[in-house]
């Protein structure tokens, strides 16, 4: 559990501030408390406070920048940016801590903001809010184009999630989904070449519309093969 900076007392989970001496805790950065800050370097505006936002270089492996707001701590990570900072910061977990992650959030305090969409600050279209990944708790604003706003607390919960496996879990759940998809894609298309056949062994309702009202038919067909061959 994180410490407040001040008075090393425990920071409440995904929060910055202390409960106990009411310090503003920043973010460790990849386990790295130094970084230098270029104060003029971006034109970017921070979205919750309106305020220019200030380029970080947390030197992973090289120059890394990312923009920070000063007063509210949150940070906008470039396409990939965000993906890449948590690679870089955990490594070698190699199972899924389920209650872990489950207690991780019953540990969250309430949303430290009001829950409304904002503007990316690179191009002021609203982001949309997404749910970062199976059972992280975390409600990422993406914007397509430009990247993804975490508010302060948040990257340190994407820390925590990450070490207790959070990542594999997301990884089969995609791969379970996947193979869904993949299994209603093979189900439809045997049900509209069925139809189109005629097969009355898998479909005597298609059969006999075919024979009774072929016009109708092909109207249904195509319908079919519009929404479930795509």
């Amino acid at each position: 559990m994180a410490k407040c900076s001040s008075c090393n007392a425990p920071l409440p989970n995904a929060s910055l501030l202390c409960e106990y001496c009411g310090i503003r805790n920043d973010i460790d950065l990849a386990g790295i408390h130094y970084y230098t800050t270029h104060e003029h370097d971006s034109n970017r505006i921070c979205p919750r406070c309106s305020l220019k936002l200030k380029t970080l270089d947390v030197n992973l492996n090289g120059t890394f920048l990312i923009d920070r707001c000063d007063r509210c701590l949150g940070l906008f990570f470039d396409p990939g940016e965000l993906e890449a900072l948590l690679e870089a910061t955990v490594k070698n977990v190699f199972f899924v801590n389920k209650a872990g992650l489950d207690n991780m959030n019953l540990r969250r305090q309430v949303e430290q903001h009001e829950i409304i969409y904002i503007k990316c600050p690179v191009c002021s279209k609203m982001m949309n809010r997404v749910n970062f990944g199976v059972k992280s708790g975390v409600i990422v604003d993406r914007c397509r184009e430009h990247g993804v706003w975490l508010d302060g607390g948040e990257l340190r919960v994407l820390f925590e999630w990450m070490k207790l496996g959070g990542k594999l879990l997301d990884q089969e759940h995609r791969e379970k989904m996947k193979r869904k998809e993949e299994e209603r894609k093979k189900k439809d298309r045997i049900v509209a070449s069925s139809w189109e056949t005629g097969d009355s062994s898998f479909d005597e309702f298609g059969s006999v519309l075919r024979h009774s009202d072929p016009y109708l038919f092909r109207i249904i067909l195509s319908a079919i093969r519009f929404f479930f061959t795509r």
